[in-house]
């Protein structure tokens, strides 16, 4: 399968992988995203973001239009620093706390024929940034927490 995704999400890379933040408008997806970015991460795209598959893999960018944007509630549309493209590792699916499941079971979102590690996160805790920053690690490191399997 090959082709390109447009999806109503934010990207954000981590030491160059990126994790897809998914939810709806108001759920927590740009927020975590600065916080993210505060903490060195780097913008991939914000609201939207463009999926396109290479090989056994998929990339993330940006759709020209809004490149290097990223909307801060409370401040307006700003300018960031982002990369162009970056492989995603990681979905994360922005939901409220009380329905983050403690011990979630392994779960795969199939995007373009590709099957991605997804979560269920919080985006408003403050542990959430160190939750993907950890989760990612561990994915690069070629280990999987439980919640994963292999």
């Amino acid at each position: 399968m090959s082709g390109t995704l447009l999806v109503h999400a934010t990207a954000v890379a981590i030491e160059g992988e990126a994790v897809l933040l998914l939810g709806a408008s108001g759920s927590g997806k740009s927020d975590l995203a600065l916080r993210l970015v505060d903490g060195g991460a780097r913008l991939v795209a914000d609201d939207q973001v463009v999926l396109r598959r290479a090989d056994n893999r998929l990339l993330a960018s940006a759709p020209a239009a809004i490149a290097g944007l990223m909307e801060v509630r409370g401040i307006g549309i700003v300018r960031v620093e982002a990369l162009e493209t970056a492989p995603l590792v990681l979905i994360a699916d922005m939901l409220p706390s009380d329905h983050v499941e403690r011990m979630p079971p392994s779960r795969f979102e199939t995007l373009l024929g590709v099957a991605v590690p997804a979560i269920g996160l919080a985006p408003f805790e403050a542990s959430a940034p160190a939750k993907l920053r950890l989760l990612r690690r561990a994915l690069a490191e070629g280990w999987m927490p439980a919640i994963i399997g292999r």
